[in-house]
């Protein structure tokens, strides 16, 4: 039986809907209006995503994040063409195919693609007989739990311009990016080039639905038709403008979002103050660490979370909107019964976490095994 004392760890997908958003669910339900965007709600949201990304950019609603990321490449590229990515991706591991292109994957040490990564796959442009690269996309925050800095998505947006390639952005988490970078995301996604954007909403308290953010003009023209024909028009749009509204009030997407990332730092030092190696920085809601193989299914009993990499018992930890510092105590208490005095190997390195924070670390357990 699962522990539910408190909130888990497992994913940001896992929790609760912000009550302002439900209320504004609830607010939304009377009465009839036009369907398919036609209405006020629907009106009221955009005008709001246009505060925020200026009014160049075009907001469209959909239901989530996969169809955001599909329907936004489909809108970059054609069938003959190819997207470069990071093998962590969520569309290169998470979706199931659905982007229906060929995926550049590039192994990184954290989930970020540099121009090094990029450029190498650049010389069989005009080449026939491979496919065609024409978009890069990224993840803000990444699946590792790290942040590109504004500089650096200005960089690989200016190689991907200059090679005539789009620069496509997966923000499934993109306001646990803006907290941490403490940017605007005028300055982080519009002032650095960025083409399209996929708005995350589900990670960060609401019930469901996403925003494809088209920062390119050209690209907005057909995109109300990519979105009929990929299935993701909603009739009952207020629904899903509705929660936007709310999110988008008064800061609350940054207060979600403040919260998650700094329960993730609180998690990640108590995790450090055992002598457990945290694997990558936490930098957004995410924390990666290792374990002993035999601690991980009796954590995993009363606080579910997934295991990242197997091969080295590293698992994934994941902080929500409404994650409390009791949560955060309590799974920290069970984490340290758990593995206080227990030996466990990493690339075929033996080290023992004891009850106590260490008095010597060793520097080469402290950066995770690509």
């Amino acid at each position: 039986m699962m522990n539910e004392i408190f909130n888990g760890f497992a994913s940001d997908n896992n929790a609760t809907v912000h009550p302002r958003i439900m209320q504004a669910l609830a607010d939304a339900n009377h009465g009839h209006c036009l369907s398919y965007g036609d209405d006020s709600f629907t009106e009221e949201a955009l005008s709001l995503f246009k505060q925020l990304f200026g009014q160049d950019s075009e907001a469209f609603f959909v239901f989530n994040g996969t169809g955001a990321n599909v329907l936004a490449l489909q809108a970059l590229t054609q069938p003959y063409h190819a997207i470069i990515c990071a093998d962590t991706a969520h569309i290169c591991v998470d979706e199931c195919g659905a982007p229906a292109r060929s995926l550049i994957a590039n192994p990184t040490k954290d989930g970020k693609l540099t121009i090094a990564h990029i450029e190498p796959h650049l010389h069989v442009l005009g080449v026939e007989h491979h496919s065609q690269p024409h978009a890069v996309s990224i993840s803000q925050s990444t699946e590792m739990g790290t942040v590109y800095t504004v500089d650096e998505i200005r960089e690989i947006a200016a190689v991907c311009h200059r090679h005539g390639l789009f620069l496509h952005v997966d923000g499934a988490r993109i306001a646990n990016a803006a907290v941490s970078l403490n940017v605007s995301l005028q300055e982080m996604i519009v002032k650095t080039g960025v083409d399209i954007l996929s708005f995350g909403g589900t990670k960060n308290g609401m019930m469901f639905g996403e925003a494809v953010v088209i920062l390119n003009p050209a690209l907005a023209q057909t995109f109300k038709y990519i979105r009929k024909q990929g299935t993701q028009l909603a009739s009952k749009m207020r629904f899903i403008a509705a929660q936007f509204i709310a999110l988008l009030t008064d800061n609350l997407w940054l207060q979600n979002a403040q919260n998650a990332n700094r329960m993730a730092q609180l998690l990640s030092h108590n995790a450090r103050e055992m002598g457990i190696t945290v694997t990558q920085p936490t930098q957004a809601n995410s924390v990666f660490a290792v374990l002993p193989a035999e601690a991980i299914k009796k954590l995993q009993q009363e606080s579910f979370f997934y295991m990242w990499n197997v091969a080295n018992n590293e698992v994934r930890w994941v902080c929500s909107w409404d994650t409390t510092e009791e949560d955060v105590k309590q799974f920290t208490a069970s984490l340290k019964f758990k593995v206080s005095g227990l030996k466990f190997e990493v690339s075929g390195l033996k080290f023992k976490v004891s009850s106590s924070k260490p008095e010597t670390r060793n520097p080469k357990l402290e950066t995770r095994n690509s």
